[in-house]
C-alpha cells in the first residue's frame, strides 16, 4: 500500500531539492501541506505533490512557448 502522506524529506528526495527549498514550498503555500501531531510535523499529500509537479510542467511549457525560457 502506498502512503497517502509524505514527509518533507520524501518531497525533498522526490524533487531532488534541498530541505530548505522543500520547507519554503510548503511555508509559501505553493505546495499544500498540513501539520500533524504534537510536534507539528509537516506532511504533504501524495496527490498534492503530483498536482504541484503537473502545474510546474504547465508553467514550464508556457514559459517556453512565450520565449521566456
Amino acid at each position: 500500500m502506498t502512503s497517502r502522506f509524505l514527509s518533507l524529506a520524501d518531497v525533498q528526495e522526490m524533487l531532488n531539492i534541498s530541505s530548505t527549498q522543500a520547507y519554503s514550498l510548503v511555508r509559501s503555500g505553493e505546495l499544500p501541506a498540513i501539520q500533524v501531531g504534537p510536534k507539528k510535523v509537516w506532511r504533504v499529500e501524495a496527490s498534492k505533490l503530483e498536482e504541484y509537479i503537473e502545474d510546474q510542467y504547465a508553467r514550464t511549457r508556457e514559459r517556453i512557448a512565450s520565449g521566456d525560457a
